[in-house]
């Protein structure tokens, strides 16, 4: 699925890359499901892979019911 809802909005893989990193990356790839819990409110959790700089790939993870957020770089 490409499009997911957080925090009430519709999102694109490069707008929750956006939310997770705080700026645009480069580019994105699909939102999947995270299959973990949120660690402050027990909400459901999402993924997007994406690339912030060229020589980078980072895999972000945002709750869609509150602010959490994490990235492995």
């Amino acid at each position: 699925m490409s499009n997911r809802v957080v925090q009430g909005r519709m999102v694109t893989p490069e707008r929750l890359a956006e939310l997770i990193e705080g700026e645009r990356p480069m580019e994105a790839d699909g939102i999947e499901d995270a299959e973990r819990s949120c660690p402050d409110c027990e909400g459901d959790v999402i993924q997007v892979t994406y690339m912030p700089t060229v020589t980078e790939l980072v895999t972000g993870y945002k709750c869609q019911a509150c602010d959490w957020a994490d990235s492995e770089r």
